[in-house]
């Protein structure tokens, strides 16, 4: 199981620059929200993830409405990739690949209604881009590709299918092979994040949804 040990009040606050109130002496400039093996996510990149998720940024996403915890959830899990990535010596992604998704990236923060794509430039969503590009593929080469569905599997599930008397949706047989594919290298991934993160020294920081 994952272990996230919570470390209360890890908010990180810097001295004023000009402009800052002469009352307090300092301002908060960000804070963390978790650590993952000394690697810092700060609540500003949380926030950020937000509003690529609400702008379904990525090529291929539609937009959601994640929390800022499930935000940072996603981070996490994207920097123990990132992480496993550069251990392996894996390299970054194809260039023609990344300008594609960063382009197809930037188009769609162009376009995305919410006022919070406004504050991320090109570096931001070529990061983001590049970033789940690499976890993209991570996963599919590292874990879904060992994934195997046998006929017998196919003809198990479609047997499962029939005898269940109610409607059983498409019986063809690539149909129900990729399904059965899909849920085998879905429970491959979670394995996978758990044992990373079960490996991992991952704290997380008071966090509140807002």
């Amino acid at each position: 199981m994952i272990r996230l040990a919570r470390v209360a009040g890890a908010l990180l606050a810097l001295a004023a620059s000009a402009g800052a109130s002469a009352d307090d002496g300092f301002r908060l400039f960000d804070a963390t929200a978790a650590s993952v093996n000394g690697e810092v996510i700060f609540r500003s990149d949380v926030d950020r993830e937000v509003c690529f998720y609400r702008c379904g940024a990525f090529p291929g996403d539609d937009p959601a409405a994640p929390t800022p915890a499930q935000a940072r959830d996603k981070l996490v899990a994207d920097t123990l990739v990132l992480q496993e990535q550069r251990k392996l010596g894996l390299g970054t992604p194809d260039n023609a690949a990344l300008a594609d998704a960063a382009a197809g990236t930037s188009s769609r923060l162009a376009a995305c209604p919410d006022p919070c794509a406004r504050s991320i430039d090109a570096d931001a969503a070529r990061e983001f881009a590049a970033r789940r590009l690499i976890v993209r593929e991570f996963l599919a080469k590292r874990i879904s590709v060992f994934v195997e569905v046998s006929d017998e599997d196919v003809d198990t599930e479609i047997s499962r299918r029939e005898s269940r008397g109610g409607p059983a949706g498409d019986l063809s047989r690539e149909k129900v092979r990729q399904e059965i594919f899909r849920e085998k290298a879905e429970r491959e991934i979670r394995n996978w994040y758990e044992r990373a993160a079960s490996k991992s020294k991952i704290s997380l920081s008071p966090l509140e949804d807002r």
